[in-house]
């Protein structure tokens, strides 16, 4: 992947964190504003993955972005909304990220890259 490509990536993951706050700021307190607010943000992040399928390719793109944003999303939800899972979900959310890393480093892992 590019350096241009990277950028792409941290821009869509950056605008899907604010969009996830968002979402649960609305959740907090449902207002018009707020849900139009995220709605916005997960459609830009949306337009810039886009962009990125068309460099990398849909597996990659996807697959590196949903990976990025489980830990970043999950970090937020546990640090700064003081979220809490119990040992059940903790394990899912552990499978989810083991799941993803296959995904996205299964090619290379393979020699394929």
């Amino acid at each position: 992947m590019t350096p241009f490509g990277y950028l792409q990536l941290f821009a869509s993951v950056a605008i899907f964190i604010l969009a996830a706050h968002g979402s649960k700021s609305w959740a907090l307190d449902p207002s018009w504003p707020r849900m139009a607010w995220a709605l916005l943000l997960y459609s830009a992040g949306n337009v810039i993955i886009m962009r990125l399928v068309r460099e990398v390719g849909m597996a990659m793109s996807f697959s590196l972005s949903s990976v990025i944003q489980l830990v970043a999303v999950n970090a937020m939800a546990f640090l700064l909304f003081g979220e809490r899972v119990d040992p059940i979900q903790a394990f899912g959310i552990a499978l989810a990220l083991v799941a993803v890393a296959l995904i996205t480093l299964g090619p290379s892992l393979a020699g394929r890259s």
